[in-house]
């Protein structure tokens, strides 16, 4: 039995981590900003269940958050960073506003929660953590830049994050989730900009294709939860996670478009010694 804190928990993926987690025999902390969501999601708490309300971008919250898990069930195991938002439009578009109220979230909240609740990972010697990244977070496309970037990071953080504690017994996990069937393509998931038009022909159809495929995604969430679950519990997990095959194939697509550049211009990037 483990103990998982998820940040994010009243709906979408992080509410299906939390119900997977909880079938498998762990004990979870649920937590999402509004707590009676979850709690009308999960059910009230008591046993394997502590539902708590958490602002990711509030650290003394996220702290107080931690230290809670830890009085209800003596430590904690995993640690999964859900909590997210997305926004649409092109990188122009986007108002300074609105890029830093996706880094606030998608970033800095992860970071705070995640400075929170490394002291008790780290006093137990082990430990699990998964950053919620994205497909996007690996290879970007129009219309995502802003949304694309802050999973970038998410993704360059992790990975030092992973070679930090790795000496320690924690193990740092990237999850990227391609195009999943829950709700955030919705307004209440996925903010969009306001428009220019000469980004008709580019960003305009990704806007079209969010109208299209909200709700008609290929990816079972129930499916990616019950993944990452399985993977919790492995000796050795992987760096990244990949979920979904159009997230394979992107990944893979991308792989051999890098190999191809760097081998087309090998001779002019090694040719810059002093």
């Amino acid at each position: 039995m483990s103990v998982w804190l998820i940040t994010g928990s009243s709906r979408g993926l992080g509410l299906h981590i939390a119900r997977e987690a909880l079938a498998a025999g762990n004990q979870v902390v649920a937590t999402a900003r509004d707590a009676e969501v979850v709690r009308a999601a999960l059910g009230k708490d008591g046993g394997e269940l502590l539902c708590l309300p958490l602002d990711v971008t509030d650290e003394q919250q996220a702290r107080e958050v931690a230290q809670a898990a830890v009085e209800r069930f003596g430590r904690i195991d995993v640690l999964v960073n859900n909590a997210g938002r997305g926004l649409l439009g092109a990188v122009e578009e986007a108002s300074d506003a609105e890029a830093r109220a996706v880094f606030d979230i998608n970033v800095f909240g992860l970071l705070a929660v995640t400075r929170a609740v490394l002291p008790h990972l780290r006093r137990e010697r082990a430990g699990r953590i998964f950053n919620i990244s994205s497909v996007g977070g690996f290879t970007a496309g129009s219309g995502w830049g802003i949304y694309n970037s802050t999973k970038f990071a998410v993704e360059g953080l992790s990975e030092a994050l992973r070679a930090d504690l790795a000496p320690l017994g924690i193990h740092v996990t990237i999850v990227e989730p391609g195009v999943f069937r829950t709700d955030f393509l919705d307004d209440s998931s996925l903010h969009s900009t306001t428009s220019i038009e000469d980004y008709a022909g580019t960003v305009g159809k990704t806007r079209q294709w969010a109208l299209d495929n909200n709700h008609q995604q290929p990816g079972d969430p129930v499916k990616a939860a019950r993944a990452i679950v399985t993977v919790a519990q492995a000796d050795a997990p992987p760096m990244r996670l990949p979920l979904g095959a159009d997230c394979v194939a992107r990944v893979e697509s991308k792989l051999e478009t890098v190999a191809k550049e760097v081998e087309a211009w090998r001779e002019l990037a090694l040719d810059t010694a002093i």
